[in-house]
């Protein structure tokens, strides 16, 4: 498996089962309707236990542009590369999103409230504020990042296959346990996107799926979790460079 393709499979998973969870818990006449917070962020966290098991070897399991951005500012992946697998990411993404508005079909359509279809697919702030939201979607990346970078110290293991230091080598449990520690401390904010390509992509096909009511796209608030967890991961990259220099 190439390293474009573990990315966009093993993104595609973790959209599927990630956005899976959420329409299980929020859809109306679901098995789960009504599972509550701790279902979703359980869900989401094994979601990218699944991801990161299936793309590790072969990617190093970025999953996420934030993490990408990490490893090239790290010096350990080429600009071609990153971006390559930036775009696996997002086309990932997209056809997570896509599966999951196919099983779970039936239920959007008999679920009226749209904030409650919209949150399936992508993230709302609780309480809308650019400063504070802004600072939830950084400062939960910066968690996720530079716990990360740590588990990986003090050696490095080199995938490989894909040519660069693979996060993934670090093994999925510690990852999924990160994620879900964010959602229960930090995501009632956002819905803790903490991940650009997990946002944007299935906003996208949020938008042009036919549903009988839909919340607006919202290009006001659609920036923060694209911008927010790029912040984030880029402060976490330079502190940890700043602590770990001899």
């Amino acid at each position: 498996m190439t390293p474009f393709i573990a990315e966009l499979f093993g993104t595609f998973l973790m959209l599927l089962l990630g956005g899976g969870v959420v329409a299980n818990v929020v859809l109306e006449g679901t098995k789960g309707q009504n599972g509550g917070w701790i279902v979703i962020t359980t869900g989401w966290a094994l979601a990218v236990f699944v991801g990161v098991s299936v793309a590790s070897a072969y990617s190093g399991a970025h999953l996420n542009p934030a993490v990408t951005l990490s490893v090239w500012m790290l010096g350990d992946i080429t600009t071609t590369n990153a971006l390559q697998y930036i775009a696996a990411q997002f086309i990932g993404a997209t056809f997570g999103a896509f599966a999951v508005s196919i099983l779970y079909r039936q239920h959007l359509l008999k679920t009226h409230d749209s904030s409650r279809t919209q949150a399936v697919f992508c993230t709302a702030p609780a309480l809308r504020s650019t400063p504070s939201n802004l600072l939830s979607e950084a400062l939960g990346t910066f968690v996720l990042i530079t716990a990360i970078l740590f588990f990986q110290e003090p050696s490095l293991q080199v995938n490989e296959t894909a040519g660069v230091i693979g996060l993934g080598s670090i093994g999925a449990f510690p990852v999924a346990f990160l994620v879900w520690v964010i959602g229960l401390s930090l995501g009632g904010t956002t819905g803790y996107a903490i991940n650009p390509a997990r946002d944007l992509a299935p906003r996208m096909v949020y938008w042009i799926i036919p549903l009988p009511t839909k919340q607006p796209f919202d290009p006001s608030y659609t920036w923060i979790p694209l911008v927010g967890p790029m912040i984030g991961s880029a402060i976490a990259t330079l502190l940890h460079q700043i602590l770990i220099s001899p």
